[in-house]
């Protein structure tokens, strides 16, 4: 008998569970997406940050983009991207190039990735499926600019992290924890 209570117990108890653990992820890719966000904003800052203003320039190869055009480029997909995926204007503002200053680089990525905060905060899973017009005019589902951004900033924080390599600079995921 002592069995079949505790069986009763587990049934009534599941479905609560499942529906506590489903309310907590009620936008899985978004939730997604604003993690990986967190994650590469803290490293791609980190490694503008850790390279000195005067390797900005620096590029690999002569067929690589600069150091500096590389963040300048980041900022502009960043923008670009989260501005397909969201209803929040763009801010205005002036856009930064490879020429501009390191703190003005700096201050332009800093902006792009609060910007991109802000509309991953206010989007949901309900509407990724919705229409947009993306790159080269075509149409693409919502949820393409936001897997855009996440592939591109993976993409740019492993090659950036190699130009910090080549300079004797750790990058910032692979430096020890504090």
């Amino acid at each position: 008998m002592r069995k079949s209570i505790w069986i009763a117990v587990l049934c009534l108890i599941a479905p609560l569970a499942v529906h506590a653990q489903g309310s907590a992820t009620a936008n899985p890719v978004t939730a997604s997406a604003q993690r990986l966000l967190d994650r590469y904003t803290k490293y791609l800052m980190g490694t503008a940050e850790t390279m000195p203003a005067e390797k900005y320039g620096y590029r690999p190869t002569p067929e690589q983009f600069t150091f500096g055009k590389t963040i300048a480029h980041i900022a502009e997909v960043n923008d670009f991207s989260c501005s397909k995926f969201s209803d929040i204007p763009l801010p205005e503002g002036p856009k930064i190039t490879e020429n501009d200053s390191k703190e003005k680089l700096v201050a332009g990525l800093k902006a792009s990735f609060d910007y991109c905060a802000q509309t991953l905060a206010k989007l949901d899973d309900s509407r990724l499926g919705e229409s947009i017009t993306f790159y080269g005019g075509r149409p693409a589902p919502r949820v393409a600019a936001a897997f855009e951004l996440i592939d591109d900033l993976s993409d740019h924080y492993g090659a950036l992290s190699i130009y910090l390599r080549l300079n004797g600079l750790v990058p910032p995921s692979a430096q020890p924890k504090k």
